[in-house]
């Protein structure tokens, strides 16, 4: 259920000023939160509160803090830094000391969103910070958006060594299971997430709505043609598809027979942005 909420959020119009974008999205964890230079801490040692503050890591990965001066902090996750410190202070100056560390402004590490969002920009990781955190910060998908969505990793790459991927999230009321694991991919500081706009394919001729038809998940030929009415009663089975190469401006004619088709002896056409579909007249 909360699954589906926050999908639902992700691809709605944009909400109210002030309205919670996904309610019931999960915050990121800092449990896995690397400190790196920028972050603001802060340290609190409960019953001492001189030995408390509010540090900032500096330029040189450290943070200075009552009695022990400079502690190097850059690259340690908060429990480590917490551990570091408690373990300083007993063994020269408390008695048992109680330390709890937490990130207060998060300044180190970010992502970038670009695109047909609501509210792209930069956007700072907290721990381990999945792609359904940023998209739910960035305000959900404009109603322009496709919903394929694009992360470009500029510091290393994914497992299978390439440096983007494409993911496609589903419109359903009902997430699909690669919706969720799509949703649930962890960032890494540097990354680039490109939300597309829709693409269109046009179908004209004997149909009974011609027009523009935004492409949803896996758009076919036959899709098409039912998403504009269906053949009119004149209209002809075999049809004509116009693929336009953006790169070279190739024009390549692929007929369909959508007889053929529908019987299951020739295959369904998956369709590309800007394909047209021309449904001719029946000859009588």
């Amino acid at each position: 259920m909360m699954a589906t909420l926050v999908l639902l959020a992700l691809l709605q119009a944009p909400p109210p000023a002030g309205a919670p974008v996904a309610p019931g999205a999960l915050p990121a964890t800092a449990g896995d939160y690397a400190v790196g230079p920028g972050d603001v801490l802060e340290v609190s040692v409960i019953g001492n509160e001189d030995a408390s503050r509010i540090p900032t890591v500096q330029t040189n990965g450290s943070i200075s803090l009552p009695l022990l001066g400079e502690i190097q902090v850059a690259g340690l996750t908060i429990a480590e830094v917490q551990r570091k410190i408690t373990n300083l202070l007993e063994k020269d100056y408390l008695v048992n000391p109680q330390v709890e560390v937490k990130v207060r402004d998060y300044n180190s590490q970010y992502v970038s969103v670009v695109g047909e969002m609501n509210s792209p920009g930069r956007k700072p990781l907290r721990g381990r910070t999945r792609l359904i955190d940023i998209l739910t910060e960035a305000g959900g998908f404009k109603p322009t958006a496709s919903t394929d969505v694009m992360i470009t990793r500029t510091d290393g790459g994914f497992d299978g060594g390439q440096k983007s991927i494409t993911v496609h999230l589903s419109r359903s009321a009902s997430p699909s299971m690669q919706d969720l694991v799509n949703l649930e991919l962890p960032l890494k500081n540097g990354d680039i997430i490109t939300a597309f706009p829709k693409s269109f394919v046009t179908v004209d001729g004997e149909v009974n709505r011609p027009g523009r038809y935004a492409i949803e998940s896996d758009l076919t030929v036959t899709g098409a043609v039912s998403l504009a009415g269906g053949l009119t009663r004149f209209g002809s089975t075999g049809v004509k598809l116009r693929r336009t190469d953006p790169v070279d401006g190739k024009v390549e004619i692929i007929e369909v027979d959508l007889k053929d088709v529908r019987k299951g002896k020739k295959p369904d056409v998956p369709l590309l942005p800007n394909d047209v579909i021309s449904v001719s007249r029946r000859l009588f």
